[in-house]
């Protein structure tokens, strides 16, 4: 049982990847061997639109055919058993590397066609994680239930099964004093930080276990 986390924010050791980190926490207490991926550590482009993932009986159909840093990660997640995707907003979406990842890894294994729908062997879950400075009850001013809904639409027809975590209102910085941000409290900030990025952190990791989980039950 595999388990793999990808981590599209700059940052290794922030809310991203805190809760990215804790996902894995739960998949590994259920026996899952687990492993993080930093795209911002990878020299890679999005889809280039070459569609030789689609040409008929072409030697890439139904896989990416460019070939950079990310090309090794695109193999080593045809063997997985669950893929967590991890993303801060920026600007109402995920961030860009994450948005090119998506292309290379969900597109090759979309049919134009009704039927087969995926081109994937088989069912698996695929998680997000959005962190954001938004607060949840602004979700919709900046189209973020739509963003939600379509990656999760997406997932679940190329993979089997889709979840999303939400982590809202972060912690941006160390030190608000440092920054122009005067449209935050600190203190609030703070004290969200302590007392509900906590319960994010939970809650990622029972993602963990019940992808684990739901992939046993599928296999058995």
């Amino acid at each position: 049982m595999k388990v793999i986390a990808i981590n599209g924010s700059p940052r290794k050791k922030w809310n991203t990847a805190t809760l990215l980190e804790k996902a894995l926490e739960g998949a590994a207490s259920e026996g899952a061997e687990t492993e993080i991926i930093h795209l911002y550590d990878l020299n890679f482009k999005g889809c280039t639109s070459c569609f030789a993932c689609k040409l008929k009986d072409g030697k890439s159909y139904g896989k990416c055919a460019m070939n950079d840093e990310l090309t090794p990660v695109l193999e080593k997640l045809k063997d997985v058993d669950a893929v967590i995707l991890g993303s801060p907003i920026y600007l109402g979406n995920s961030t860009g590397e994450m948005r090119s990842f998506m292309e290379r890894y969900v597109f090759p294994y979309l049919v134009y066609s009704a039927n087969p729908q995926s081109l994937y062997p088989k069912n698996i879950s695929i998680g997000y994680i959005y962190t954001m400075g938004v607060k949840e009850e602004n979700f919709d001013m900046f189209g973020l239930n739509k963003l939600i809904e379509l990656n999760e639409m997406i997932a679940t027809r190329i993979f089997g099964h889709s979840e999303s975590l939400c982590s809202t209102d972060t912690y941006q910085f160390d030190d608000y004093s440092k920054y122009v941000a005067t449209n935050f409290d600190p203190e609030e900030k703070a004290k969200r930080r302590a007392e509900v990025f906590p319960l994010d952190c939970e809650k990622a990791f029972e993602m963990g276990i019940r992808f684990v989980k739901r992939q046993k039950a599928v296999e058995s």
